[in-house]
């Protein structure tokens, strides 16, 4: 009687069978999404019960979602990253870390080749050793991008490849913690990098990056081993220019000898000598206002990690004070005026409208961006160095 009773109001008011519809439309969908989600599980191996598990209770996140629609209007300088990366803490934190796991780092490091330090300071770059690796659970976080189809099928891939961790009996799914984009455990693998380089350094039978030091630490050696790290190669130092420099003469994507740099005036800032063999680029943040760095191939293997320049140039740098280097010798140009978020996707759109190559107009200065730069400088009569402020930008928009 009460369902007839229901079912007659909402003929009456059909404004409320519309208000009911989507209400109920939001949990239908995401029901039709595991529906869906399931027959890939099954086809991948993945059982009954460890599926229903995992999405017991779940409903997708509007906290997630939300992450997605974030977008700063304004991009934190260079050396504000670099000052919050590697503050005393975190290096005092770090260097007792390392004492800690003193035998486990030395054996990692021989066995996959890459420089302890780099791979402490990866530790501490994603979950400043182990102290903070995310609250989110993994399932619901994937579930809701995929759900929600973000970056197309990319969620939902990583979804199943969760779902085959959890068959595998690496962790269960209450304890699968991660970040809201489902970067998971101490030195936050996405569930594909986790599949492809996580290791069982204990060889317990589980690969826990979550709880497991050696684990996580070892599985970070291994990708960077894996993407092509090069054995007793630094992935960089900062350099001290001479003053007669002619910065347009070279091309900044470019790499020379060591002993090229060397014979040509450049100096390490920490004051050791150039290394004697292998080759790097000169990298200017800032032109020839601010350090400037000769980076190497394991700097670009940093950067398969996370495709920042400034993400890994905060692992080199952190990895060098952790080693014992002094601070950086350049000065930063902090009273430039620098350029907004805004600012910035105009002076590429501009760039881009002179026919030069920015690559996608996002608002931050990129290798491709950079090198439009100074080829429009160079075009001008200008200091080819690369370095985009407002005075540049004024320029551009007088002759757009």
């Amino acid at each position: 009687m009460v369902r007839v009773l229901v079912i007659l109001l909402l003929l009456v008011h059909p404004q409320l069978l519309h208000a009911a519809y989507a209400q109920a439309e939001p949990q239908a969908s995401f029901e039709t999404f595991l529906a869906q989600l399931w027959v890939d599980a099954q086809s991948a191996g993945i059982s009954r019960p460890v599926f229903d598990a995992a999405f017991a209770g779940l409903k997708p996140s509007p906290s997630i979602l939300a992450h997605t629609k974030q977008q700063a209007e304004f991009i934190k300088p260079l050396w504000e990253y670099l000052d919050s990366a590697i503050t005393s803490s975190r290096i005092e934190r770090g260097l007792q870390r390392g004492k800690d796991h003193a035998e486990a780092l030395q054996k990692i490091q021989q066995n996959y080749g890459v420089d302890l330090y780099i791979v402490l300071a990866v530790w501490g770059m994603e979950s400043n050793f182990g102290a903070f690796t995310g609250g989110e659970s993994v399932i619901r976080a994937l579930a809701t991008l995929a759900h929600a189809r973000y970056r197309g099928d990319f969620f939902r891939d990583e979804l199943l490849i969760a779902l085959k961790i959890l068959q595998q009996g690496h962790i269960e799914a209450p304890a699968m913690k991660g970040s809201w984009a489902g970067a998971m455990g101490q030195t936050q693998f996405m569930p594909s990098s986790f599949m492809t380089y996580a290791v069982d350094f204990d060889e317990d039978g589980h690969k826990d990056i979550w709880t497991n030091v050696t684990d996580s630490l070892s599985s970070t050696a291994n990708y960077l081993a894996q993407k092509g790290w090069i054995k007793d190669l630094p992935w960089g130092m900062e350099v001290l220019l001479p003053k007669d420099f002619d910065v347009s003469a070279y091309d900044l994507q470019k790499g020379e000898s060591f002993s090229h740099w060397a014979s040509i005036g450049l100096q390490r800032g920490d004051g050791e000598a150039l290394p004697n063999s292998g080759e790097a680029y000169l990298y200017l943040p800032f032109g020839l206002k601010g350090p400037a760095f000769l980076l190497t191939a394991n700097f670009k293997v940093i950067k398969a990690y996370n495709n920042s320049n400034y993400y890994a140039l905060g692992v080199g740098l952190l990895s060098d004070r952790l080693a014992g280097s002094p601070p950086l010798k350049g000065q930063w140009p902090k009273t430039d005026k620098q350029l907004t978020r805004a600012e910035t996707i105009e002076l590429q759109h501009i760039l881009a409208r002179k026919g030069l190559d920015v690559g996608e107009a996002d608002g931050r200065i990129g290798d491709r961006a950079q090198a439009a730069i100074r080829a429009y400088q160079r075009q001008s009569g200008l200091k080819a160095d690369g370095y985009a402020n407002s005075s540049l930008l004024d320029r551009l928009r007088k002759n757009p």
